[in-house]
């Protein structure tokens, strides 16, 4: 930190002290009620971070007991349990209540983006803070000359003083764009960035402790699965970490990509795994590969709707949902167009760092306890007018930022792999589940290969693929399958095994779209964090025409969520993918433990046909040969859309989307190959498998739960 960046921040904490004393006033004559509350709310909350601050600058350790630990997190932290969350400015709803319509909504913007600091005291980024310092102390600024406005007679509305916060809110994003987009980007293709690498590798892993020097939220899901995996004898922890590693290998491999150019990955997984983890980086190294590490982003311009990087699974999801349009505050043509050129410059200073980055190796977790979320309209206090336009800017933002990481990390040199593990609030049989589900991530790749190939060739015979629900599900599609030009050296499916995506058993498609119309529809399906209840899609030829859900009263709220986690305020996607998943023996653990709604969708595509809505699995690849096992060549690998744009406006031939859409077995009627001469064969009747060669995989569903 240079000397007066040092200067700026001893200024600024002592200007942020004399406002929380401004504050702590029974009668204000200053400000509202609301601001002076407002104020000594969040200045409360710099100040206790000071020390911190200063611990982590003389890269002291804290020595104090589990406890002392805990105490101190919940000083920081207990502002997003529901019941203090409900009475704080942090609470849209509150905030709005006490502040008004106008003020209300943008102050707890603020706010939430201001807690960004608590995980930043502990990382030691001084300057970062020092930033948002100065930014709280200019808010606190212009409350006040509303206030001396008032006093002399002068007209100074909360609407006037609402417009002042967001520009100077558009400001500091757009002028500290450099800041927070560039960190990121360097942060996951960097690996001399080590911060939480460190701690990984170093902490003793036996003490719970090292999980608060993270800086991020430990709550009860942590602490128990780092008991429980401190519990996982020194040969079990390889076997999950070999598994994890040898698919993001085998990813590069069964594709026909290089790995030996690479040289990072970025590694994603939840607090309380690291024994797991700390393994799988000796394991990479091994391969030589180092890895990166990133925090979940904190802020509203890195905030996404699943949770990613280094991530706590103890949070308070509605405050999540209450805060995912905040950034809507000063999202506009001139903030996206100075992120881009950031995004552009930064990857081109990292060149040579993006192109040895292999992509991402991702540990997911599923069985969190259930969230309904609660809609408040004081959480998006925007006009539909405006909603269409930043959504309409949200899609154009995620094209330009594609292509450029495209540009870097070349989509057809890159892979990743994903697995998932159980968290502790699945259950009281937590711990069986989660050694079940290590099972079903460890089953024979190359055994379900030999019965996958048997589906494949039936497959390979059709011009279609004729799928219908039964029990109460309405599906009715056809889905147009990819000409075979030669048959003996061609395939139209792929045969996955455990590589890419963990566990094992699927094949899957990209169909083709024209020839693809008619029904889908499931009962529940958990997608991008957020459980859909009676989930209706009707495509025309391969676009989706319509989609519905009942997860809220009314269809105004239904629409919103699947606009902004199925759809990604695109007007249609595209059917980019068409599966059949094979995995019997992880649908079977569902059922007898009772947690289907639970199932990520990592694990539940292969638990019955999974029907994916945006890019294709070949998105910017499409050009990079792909064999199954028995050698022939997948073709279908792109679309019409893909075809037709990916040369002349890449912009339009990629969504920057996939999301997975599965019917279980017990929904699922018939799918069947349809033939140019008329004959038809079944895959799947009844919920059944009717391949030859592939009984075995009816075995668990036979089974009784």
């Amino acid at each position: 930190m240079t000397e007066e960046m040092e200067e700026r921040y001893k200024l600024v904490c002592d200007r942020i002290r004399e406002i929380r004393k401004e504050c702590d006033v029974i009668d204000g004559e200053k400000l509202s009620d609301a601001a002076l509350d407002y104020f000594f709310e969040v200045s409360n909350l710099a100040i206790g971070l000071m020390p911190i601050i200063k611990r982590t600058e003389r890269h002291e350790t804290k020595e104090a007991t589990l406890a002392d630990f805990v105490d101190e997190q919940n000083l920081f932290y207990s502002r997003f349990q529901k019941a203090n969350y409900e009475k704080s400015f942090l609470d849209p709803a509150y905030s709005v209540k006490r502040f008004g319509k106008r003020l209300g909504g943008v102050m707890s913007a603020i706010y939430m983006d201001f807690c960004g600091i608590i995980p930043w005291s502990y990382e030691g980024k001084k300057d970062w803070i020092t930033y948002f310092f100065e930014f709280f102390s200019e808010v606190y600024t212009l409350f006040e000359e509303q206030e001396a406005c008032l006093k002399k007679g002068e007209k100074y509305t909360d609407c006037d003083l609402a417009k002042a916060i967001k520009k100077a809110l558009h400001s500091f994003y757009t002028d500290y764009s450099e800041v927070f987009t560039a960190d990121g980007i360097e942060c996951l293709v960097d690996p001399s960035r080590d911060f939480f690498k460190k701690i990984l590798m170093t902490a003793d892993l036996s003490d719970p402790r090292y999980m608060y020097h993270y800086g991020s939220l430990v709550g009860s899901n942590e602490i128990q699965l780092w008991e429980f995996m401190n519990t996982l004898s020194e040969e079990e922890i390889h076997s999950m970490a070999k598994t994890y590693v040898d698919g993001y290998v085998n990813g590069f491999e069964i594709t026909g990509r290089d790995v030996s150019i690479k040289k990072s990955v970025s590694i994603e997984y939840p607090i309380g795994l690291e024994r797991m983890m700390r393994e799988a980086v000796k394991l990479f190294a091994e391969a030589n590969l180092d890895v990166t590490i990133q925090r979940d982003g904190v802020l509203s311009c890195q905030r996404r709707g699943a949770r990613r990087n280094l991530y706590t699974n103890s949070m308070n999801m509605q405050v999540y949902y209450d805060h995912r349009e905040d950034k809507n505050y000063y999202y506009d043509k001139n903030y996206v167009g100075r992120k881009l050129e950031v995004v552009q410059d930064t990857y081109e200073k990292n060149r040579s760092l993006a192109h040895e980055y292999g992509g991402p190796a991702v540990v997911e977790t599923f069985g969190e306890e259930k969230f309904v979320p609660v809609n408040k309209p004081e959480a998006t206090p925007f006009s539909k007018t405006e909603q269409k336009k930043q959504q309409e800017l949200a899609v154009m933002d995620a094209s330009q930022q594609g292509q450029i990481v495209n540009n870097y990390i070349p989509g057809e040199e890159r892979s990743f792999t994903i697995i998932a593990y159980p968290l502790p609030s699945i259950g009281e049989k937590f711990q069986e589940i989660f050694r079940d589900t290590v099972r079903v991530n460890t089953l024979d790749s190359h055994h379900y290969h030999e019965m996958q190939q048997h589906i494949i060739d039936l497959l390979d015979t059709g011009y279609a693929v004729h799928v219908l629900g039964r029990n109460g599900n309405t599906t009715d599609i056809t889905v147009a399958l990819h000409a075979l030009q030669d048959p003996s050296k061609e395939t139209i499916f792929e045969n996955c095994g455990a590589d890419v995506n963990i566990p094992v058993g699927e094949v899957f498609t990209s169909p083709e779209l024209e020839g693809t119309s008619g029904t889908l529809n499931v009962s529940h399906v958990y997608l991008n964090g957020y459980n859909y209840q009676d989930l209706t899609l009707v495509f025309e030829e391969g676009k989706i025409k319509e989609i519905t859900c009942s997860n809220f009263p009314t269809e105004e709220e239904n629409k919103k969520l699947i606009d902004e986690h199925i759809l990604f305020h695109h007007e249609t996607l595209p059917l980019g993918e068409f599966a059949i998943g094979t995995n019997t023996t992880a649908y079977r653990m569902a059922r007898d433990y009772d947690i289907e709604e639970a199932m990520p969708i990592l694990i539940a595509e292969k638990t019955g046909p999974h029907f994916a809505v945006g890019d294709t699995c070949y998105s910017h690849a499409e050009d990079v040969p792909m064999h199954n096992p028995d050698g022939k060549e997948v073709v279908a690998r792109d679309n019409s859309i893909v075809r037709e744009f990916r040369e002349t406006d890449p912009g339009k031939a990629y969504f920057n989307c996939h999301t997975d859409i599965t019917i279980p077995y017990d929904e699922l009627g018939s799918i069947t190959v349809l033939r140019k001469d008329g004959s038809i064969a079944d895959i799947i009747r009844d919920g059944r498998f009717v391949v030859e060669g592939c009984e075995e995989l009816n075995l668990p569903l036979d089974q009784e739960a």
